[in-house]
């Protein structure tokens, strides 16, 4: 995104000829289906149980960032990393309380 030249303006042109970035495009895609994905988790699983699950993305984020774009990742952001990690391996320990696909709470 460094290498992209926009400065905002008032003419959409400028903002429409954005997409004709293939990186903007994947990124748009990614989103999508992300989007799909998480719809699709929250119909068989609880948000409690949907949410810490999907923030291992936050890790994954961090490491690929830190290894493929050579990122600076302080200390403190890792023991952060290290904290939620944590968090989702207990939640992974769990099991989720709704049935799979019909929404009815377990006991």
């Amino acid at each position: 995104m460094h290498d992209m030249a926009f400065k905002p303006s008032g003419s959409p042109v400028q903002y429409i000829q954005i997409f004709a970035n293939p990186w903007i495009d994947a990124g748009v895609i990614l989103l999508i289906v992300w989007f799909v994905s998480q719809l699709s988790l929250l119909s068989w699983a609880d948000l409690s149980y949907v949410l810490p699950i999907t923030a291992g993305s936050y890790v994954l984020t961090a490491v690929l960032g830190d290894v493929f774009l050579h990122e600076f990742v302080s200390l403190a952001r890792w023991f952060g990393i290290f904290a939620i990690s944590s968090g989702v391996l207990l939640v992974i320990g769990t099991s989720p309380r709704a049935k799979l696909g019909t929404g009815e709470v377990l006991p």
